[in-house]
């Protein structure tokens, strides 16, 4: 039984889906890891993980739309603005999403679906360094 751990940082443009599904399977293929459970925790509370189909760029067009809709920046109901308008909506987004993935590693690979692919979900309008912790265990 292996454990890994590793951090990766993540570059933002602001509001938006960035995959990094590239970046966790180059992780898994340069330490050799075989099978076993990969953990990714986003360290950041305005911003959020998902896995999302990673084919047509419309589903991540309308993913944002449909949360600008819900979770409006500058709604009068909030108090917290203490980086913006974009602050207390980033916030409630991500509460309605996740900061935590497990994905299994079968024969060296993520077991993601065809259309599959990992994504940092930004939240905030400007651009961020996101910090996401990888944690492997297994073989």
């Amino acid at each position: 039984m292996r454990q890994a751990f590793q951090e990766l940082v993540i570059a933002t443009r602001g509001r938006g889906l960035r995959e990094f599904t590239d970046e966790i399977e180059k992780w898994i293929s340069e330490n050799k890891f075989r099978a076993g459970l990969l953990t990714l925790h986003l360290r950041h509370t305005s911003a959020s993980l998902l896995i999302q189909e990673n084919a047509d760029p419309d589903v991540r067009r309308d993913l944002d739309a449909f949360f600008a809709r819900l979770v409006r920046d500058g709604d009068p109901l909030f108090i917290h603005t203490a980086e913006g308008d974009d602050d207390m909506a980033a916030h409630i987004r991500t509460a309605l999403t996740a900061v935590n993935l497990s994905i299994p590693v079968h024969d060296g690979r993520l077991a993601l679906g065809t259309w599959q692919g990992i994504y940092l979900w930004e939240h905030r309008t400007r651009s961020h360094s996101r910090r996401v912790a990888l944690h492997f265990i297994g073989e």
